[in-house]
């Protein structure tokens, strides 16, 4: 019997660098990533499982910031966009998610550096080394990454390509995959029964969803801003459209990250407490706090939520309900890359002590680069709103500097890599 050798030899370091760089996920911190690699020469190829740039941030586009436009534009974009001669907005405006597609990540996107390395309508579906699962150790810092990618053309068919890489830069985020409903993590029982009646984060309440929400009691299950925020929307619709009712129903016996939001050095989500405070005490949105969800029902009009109450059976019935308890990061498409993620947050281990909820309720983080994103797989990085696992209160200058410092790394410049430096608005709420 003859034995093939099927081992993979190693690549030489030529060939290694001239294979690009792959950035999942066109969204500004992903086109933060591209801005970085253009001013340090090295090539690059950005996939955007959307049709668009900023395809997520669309579906919340009515939503405004917090943030001014100072603190949401990344500087070596912005430096690409002034030689193109962009004219910026107003730094201390606020943007909705719309301006920040249409008036920053589109013309961002245009440029000529960029444009052609951009795929839209384009899914990761894997990331692994080139002939290596994540069991075999051999050469494998030195062989490229492999990435599975599928699209859909016009006439839905289907096209799946393998396509290699020097590093990876997964910021994705995680819009797209909500937590559940249930306090358990899983899904709750009967959820598929009511599906049609609940809704993801931050629907448009006073626009595209509007007819859907008016004249109905809708139920906003969660205790961070999203779910402020659409409260604030529906107690503006209840003003103009009677019948329209609303629920807040919190887990806990109060929502922290709102509450103590009121002297918060960004404005606009200080703001946000109060005026949420105001409407609660006015007896125009009702609170439904401790209470665990365990089963959804379809009744006649709508739906009955069946949870505990310090160990005590309770039961709500609600029109419609609005799932705005965050997001979890989709780590399906890592599964044979070599992770080293927090047990709590699924954040990067060396990070989650500086944002897990459980310790602290900082709107704000300490500076932290590269070397604090770093996983056992050398030259992947999850960067951006998917960095910081279930943890909320992700701002983006935060992953605009985690950008610079791991691009400046992938250079081989490790003292730019760390000289980390982010100041962020404190939220006044630490504990």
């Amino acid at each position: 019997m003859t034995l093939v050798d099927l081992t993979i030899p190693a690549p030489t370091e030529p060939q290694l660098a001239a294979v690009p760089v792959a950035i999942i996920g066109a969204g500004p911190v992903g086109l933060a990533a591209a801005a970085h690699l253009v001013e340090r020469g090295i090539d690059f190829v950005v996939y955007e499982a959307g049709d668009r740039v900023g395809s997520s941030i669309r579906d919340w586009g009515h939503t405004r910031l917090f943030s001014p436009w100072r603190l949401v534009v990344d500087p070596a974009s912005r430096r690409l966009l002034d030689a193109a001669g962009w004219e910026p907005p107003a730094p201390e405006s606020l943007p909705t998610g719309l301006d920040l597609v249409e008036r920053y990540l589109e013309p961002l996107a245009a440029l000529e550096a960029i444009a052609g390395r951009l795929r839209t309508g384009v899914r990761v579906e894997a990331v692994t080394r080139q002939g290596m699962d994540r069991t075999r150790s051999v050469n494998r810092e030195s062989t490229p990454f492999l990435l599975r990618v599928v699209s859909v053309d016009d006439t839905g068919q289907r096209t799946t390509e393998e396509l290699t890489a020097r590093a990876v830069i997964d910021a994705s985020g995680t819009y797209d995959l909500p937590n559940s409903l249930g306090s358990s993590g899983l899904e709750p029982l009967g959820l598929a029964d009511v599906a049609d009646r609940v809704s993801h984060a931050l629907p448009d309440v006073l626009g595209r969803d509007r007819q859907g929400f008016s004249g109905k009691h809708t139920t906003v299950v969660g205790a961070g801003h999203s779910a402020a925020n659409t409260l604030l929307a529906l107690a503006e619709l209840a003003e103009q459209e009677p019948g329209t009712t609303i629920t807040w129903l919190i887990r806990t016996a109060g929502a922290v990250r709102v509450a103590t939001s009121g002297n918060d050095e960004l404005a606009a989500r200080a703001s946000i407490g109060r005026r949420v405070d105001a409407l609660v005490a006015a007896g125009r949105i009702a609170v439904a706090d401790r209470f665990e969800i365990i089963r959804l029902r379809r009744t006649d009009h709508g739906i009955r939520l069946y949870g505990a109450r310090a160990g005590e059976l309770v039961e709500h019935e609600t029109d419609l309900v609005v799932n705005a308890t965050g997001f979890r990061p989709d780590l399906g498409l890592l599964r044979e890359i070599r992770l080293e993620l927090d047990d709590v947050v699924e954040a990067p281990k060396r990070l989650a002590p500086l944002i897990d909820p459980n310790l602290h309720t900082c709107g704000t983080v300490a500076p932290h680069g590269f070397a604090e994103l770093q996983h056992p797989e050398p030259d992947f990085f999850i960067a951006g709103m998917k960095s910081y696992g279930r943890a909320p209160t992700f701002l983006l200058a935060t992953g605009y500097e985690q950008i610079r410092s791991i691009v400046a790394h992938l250079a081989g410049d490790d003292v730019a890599a760390s000289q980390v430096d982010l100041v962020l608005p404190s939220s006044g709420g630490c504990s």
